[in-house]
């Protein structure tokens, strides 16, 4: 884990509001037609719309975060749906206490 990696990723607020939206995604995403459940994320395009964002600025940010741990997609099909990776977030969470 590089702890100023992922604080670069978090210094930007649609990253952060995309980490908050994916703790409790029944909550502020539609149900997934294709899964019926969000037990492997959320899907990219229910992402974008709710950012209001470019797909290409949105996949940016996604890989963005995926690279630096925070978010773990799982592909069906043509799709990709994005969850939290909460080991990492945790451990980020520790790092910053003992600083």
């Amino acid at each position: 884990m590089d702890i100023v990696e992922i604080s670069k990723v978090l210094s930007n607020k649609a990253r952060v509001d995309i980490l908050t939206w994916l703790k409790h995604p029944e909550e502020h995403f539609p149900p997934h037609r294709e899964l019926g459940h969000f037990n492997d994320g959320v899907c990219v395009d229910h992402i974008r719309r709710k950012t209001g964002l470019s797909q290409s600025t949105v996949s940016h940010y996604l890989n963005m975060m995926y690279k630096a741990g925070l978010i773990e997609p799982t592909r069906y099909g043509k799709w990709t749906y994005f969850k939290r990776n909460e080991e990492t977030l945790n451990a980020y969470r520790k790092e910053i206490e003992n600083i």
